[in-house]
């Protein structure tokens, strides 16, 4: 059982970094420069027109590296300071629009209509299960050709000792193996590219991207 000063450490830790001020100093701190651009260019692969479902959005950080000319991008969150904050950051690119609520069969009703989903650091919150209804729902929302892209943090062999350990302290406790969230994407997505990062943050760390093909 956790003592009362380590539950207490880790409430505060999490309120900090639930007001979206404090996370965007946060993420721009610990995160390598240019490593969302990268990710956008490299991974997301946006065209103009294209159509983004952002599942876990936050404050809408992948959009300052998105360009101007796509089609529509939705931000869903449950945290309504994020999605408060995104408003008023992005109100000036008539393309976005943010959701506080969760994304599931029944928020989201259009089949074959997005070109892209994103999940960022969203599937080591979630149980099997859980998983397992997103990676659902996203076959169900993207256009075929569409692709799901992930982005997590990975537990791999010889993993740098202290990326393992920074990960084990990660506020997401379901952090799985390659095979962990192969196994998840599989159920619904057979072309699939994965990539894993050990250069994403200032410090020892390590990221596993999926991109799956509708």
């Amino acid at each position: 059982m956790k003592n009362k000063e380590t539950a207490h450490h880790e409430i505060g830790f999490k309120s900090i970094l639930s007001n979206p001020f404090f996370y965007n100093i946060f993420s721009s701190i610990i995160a390598k420069k240019g490593n969302t651009a990268r990710f956008v260019s490299d991974f997301v692969k946006p065209f103009p027109g294209c159509k983004i479902l952002d599942i876990g959005c936050g404050i809408g950080r992948l959009i300052s590296d998105l360009p101007n000319d796509i089609g529509e991008y939705s931000g869903f969150d449950m945290n309504k300071c994020y999605i408060e904050f995104a408003r008023k950051r992005w109100e000036n690119r008539n393309y976005c629009k943010f959701f506080c609520e969760t994304v599931s069969n029944t928020t989201i009703t259009k089949e074959d209509y997005y070109d892209m989903v994103l999940a960022v650091g969203i599937l080591h919150h979630l149980t099997d299960s859980e998983a397992g209804n997103l990676f659902k729902t996203a076959y169900k929302v993207l256009k075929p050709g569409g692709a799901l892209i992930t982005y997590d943090n990975v537990y791999i062999e010889k993993q740098h000792w202290f990326a393992r350990w920074l990960i084990s302290k990660d506020r997401g406790k379901a952090v799985r193996t390659v095979d962990g969230y192969r196994q998840l994407a599989t159920q619904y997505f057979s072309n699939m590219k994965e990539e894993i990062l050990h250069d994403t943050l200032r410090l020892p760390y390590t990221i596993l991207q999926i991109r799956c093909v509708k």
